[in-house]
């Protein structure tokens, strides 16, 4: 059971903006005033479709953006006020990142040994070459590779292989946070289990904490705890993962629900794909996520409130 205490929050998002080419006439507001918390143990899934701006929040967590405005607050530090290179580099060995294409995101021209050994090479984590060595074929063995691989190029490997020397190489450094930017979208649906398979059973092993990032909606409610719903650089609602399934309050999260195919015939037949109006979202009204039920978070005005609340105690009605 993860603890859900504000003792327990790891990562505290506030009011992140994340906007490109400011005050030109092609400026694009990526991440648009989103606030979430991860709590340490979990895994916060982050879905919305393509362009909604989730691999950006990733990107800007982990500072490879640097933030237009908002706070990160990680371990109680302020990511943004880390000045030091000694501050700045412990943030970094405590984050990490899957990256979500295993082809582009390795280095073709060094060895699969290297790749691994980057983190532990810059934080001096190897005492000397046969203590990296030996480090590097135990993280290989970790995500169910071969300790002989370590001397092969990343040319030499299938998408899956790749990914998992990715997870390897986040894992080298021993950190406790690690984003995972749709990390098997590039794959294949056969190894798609098997690589997220091999993320829970890291997380249970070396009790790590997951910002999930996907838009598949299924693999999502598999493997988080709780999910974020992106659109338009907004986040829309925020529950845990069988509550934003069984009752979404919000018309966006119902109508991307509704376009997620079952592996049932008679069910397909039946469904029907719930359209969704974004104009909605751009009516000049002033919209914050409010706490519709325990737990359960709605972006909505001073009159939206009440028809949420309303919508709330009807699925709750139909559960029982």
């Amino acid at each position: 059971m993860i603890d859900y205490s504000d003792e327990n929050k790891v990562l505290q998002v506030e009011h992140l903006k994340q906007y490109f080419n400011m005050g030109k006439p092609n400026e694009v507001r990526a991440v648009d005033d989103i606030s979430f918390d991860v709590y340490r143990g979990e895994t916060f899934g982050l879905v919305g479709e393509s362009g909604s701006g989730k691999t950006t929040v990733g990107r800007a967590i982990i500072h490879l953006y640097e933030p237009t405005s908002g706070k990160i607050i990680f371990d109680g530090d302020d990511v943004s006020k880390l000045k030091t290179k000694q501050q700045k580099q412990h943030f970094r060995r405590e984050m990490q990142m899957i990256f979500q294409d295993p082809y582009a995101s390795l280095n073709p021209r060094m060895k699969v040994k290297d790749i691994v050994a980057e983190g532990i090479d810059i934080n001096h984590l190897a005492k000397d070459d046969a203590d990296r060595t030996n480090q590097v074929e135990e993280l290989l063995e970790t995500v169910g590779l071969n300790k002989d691989h370590s001397s092969r190029y990343p040319h030499e490997f299938s998408g899956g292989q790749r990914q998992r020397i990715g997870i390897a190489r986040a894992l080298a450094v021993q950190p406790q946070f690690i984003i995972a930017d749709e990390p098997i979208s590039a794959l294949d649906v056969s190894i798609q289990a098997q690589v997220v398979n091999l993320l829970k059973k890291l997380q249970r092993d070396r009790n790590l904490t997951y910002l999930f990032i996907a838009h598949d909606l299924s693999m999502v409610k598999y493997i988080s705890d709780r999910i974020g719903v992106m659109h338009y650089g907004r986040m829309l609602e925020i529950a845990s993962s069988d509550e934003i399934y069984a009752h979404p309050l919000h018309d966006y999260t119902a109508s991307l629900l509704s376009a997620v195919p079952v592996p049932d015939p008679e069910y397909e037949r039946a469904r029907v794909q719930i359209p969704y109006d974004a104009s909605q979202e751009f009516d000049g009204k002033s919209r914050q996520l409010v706490e519709i039920t325990p737990h359960h978070w709605v972006r909505a005005s001073e009159d939206e409130i009440p028809m949420y609340q309303k919508r709330a105690q009807e699925k709750s009605r139909l559960k029982q």
